[in-house]
């Protein structure tokens, strides 16, 4: 058994320890409530420009009637060989199983379709150290402008003239694939300094890349926040853009109920509010934007409207993505430093029985001791 001096140094140690859990518990929860009211004010947004887009498709005809093609090429299901996959984990540890559970879900896909090709594009340092280990990264090389705007040109002028230039800076390339799965994207430190015109760049690359078949369909994976008891990890498919009004996750996992115990715990000692905000009466408008019977006059022709529109709501799905994964991840660290503090303190407890325990007992050694060398006197 340790002497008492070593459970000490034990004590002190496990002492510096909750500090500094506690520490990271209390940051976490600042970042969380400023990371949560980013989230709810993005959501109706998010949830308009989906309105919009399914009010334009209920007022315009998708199909030119002088070709009967499709006016854009975002709206053509096609079969799905080689599929994007989006992975927004975290930029650190610490957390829990935030980010076992997001990389779990991204492997599930990737084994339930084995024998398609597979690009992923991981947000978050987590799921880009995690994948680039495990994976070849795609090979890639730049496309002149002009190059690219001759190739637009001959499949769509309307649209060419919205989303490309011969003066545009150069845009990537994909090369020969050398692997079924590959990595495509490297986006260091982007949730850490979230800006919507870094997503957009994402976003336009995901759009040309299924515009020029490189893609077939693309989907997200992230933590979706709804309060710190209720989030669940989720796969939503963002491309093609079909059936807007019967949009829902492909699969997602909720949280199990000893988790939602043990954040509500956690939330409730750091003063953040585990409820819901109420969003019926802002969801109800969007569906009414989306639904209402008014006939709209549109001064740009159809195929110009839906190459402004389209990438933005691919850009805005992406956006709303990241901006609650990132506060999924502050409510998940926040919990697990919660539990290591609290882990912490029992084992303080325990430590301090035992040395009271060894320290009375050498007390008690000694003084049967000097008893016993009286009585030889």
């Amino acid at each position: 058994m340790a002497n008492v001096l070593d459970l000490r140094r034990r004590i002190r140690s496990v002492k510096s320890t909750r500090q500094i859990t506690k520490a990271m518990k209390m940051v976490a929860a600042a970042k969380l409530r400023r990371a949560q009211e980013r989230a709810m004010a993005s959501r109706p947004y998010a949830q308009m420009m989906a309105s919009v887009i399914q009010s334009l498709m209920r007022r315009m005809d998708a199909y030119d009637p002088s070709t009967g093609e499709v006016r854009h090429p975002m709206l053509v299901p096609r079969e799905e060989k080689n599929v994007l996959i989006v992975v927004v984990a975290g930029d650190k540890g610490f957390a829990g199983a935030f980010n076992t559970n997001i990389t779990k879900a991204a492997f599930k896909f990737l084994d339930h379709r084995g024998d398609k090709n597979i690009d992923l594009e991981p947000i978050g340092k987590k799921a880009r150290e995690l994948f680039r280990r495990r994976y070849p990264a795609a090979r890639v090389e730049d496309e002149p402008a002009n190059e690219r705007f001759d190739r637009m040109a001959a499949n769509n002028p309307e649209m060419t003239n919205a989303m490309a230039s011969k003066d545009a800076e150069p845009v990537r390339k994909r090369l020969d694939r050398s692997a079924p799965v590959e990595v495509t994207g490297d986006h260091p430190d982007l949730l850490s300094k979230l800006h919507f015109p870094a997503v957009s760049e994402i976003g336009a690359d995901i759009v040309q890349r299924y515009i020029d078949g490189e893609i077939d369909a693309a989907y997200v994976v992230y933590n979706e926040f709804k309060s710190v008891i209720a989030q669940r990890v989720v796969l939503q498919r963002i491309l093609p853009v079909v059936d807007l009004d019967k949009a829902e996750p492909e699969e997602w996992v909720e949280m199990s109920q000893e988790e939602k115990t043990r954040a509500g715990e956690a939330a409730q000692s750091a003063g953040v509010s585990t409820q819901t905000p109420d969003t019926t009466a802002a969801d109800e408008e969007a569906k009414k934007f989306g639904t209402a019977d008014v006939d709209y006059i549109y001064e740009q022709s159809p195929a110009e409207m839906l190459s402004s529109l389209l990438p933005r709501y691919v850009t805005t799905e992406l956006y709303h993505a990241m901006i609650e994964s990132v506060a999924a991840e502050h409510a998940a660290r926040m919990t697990a430093m919660d539990s290591a503090t609290n882990n912490a303190s029992d084992m303080i407890d325990s430590l301090t029985l035992t040395m009271n325990r060894v320290r009375q007992a050498a007390i008690t050694r000694e003084s049967i001791e000097i008893v016993s060398g009286a009585a030889a006197v």
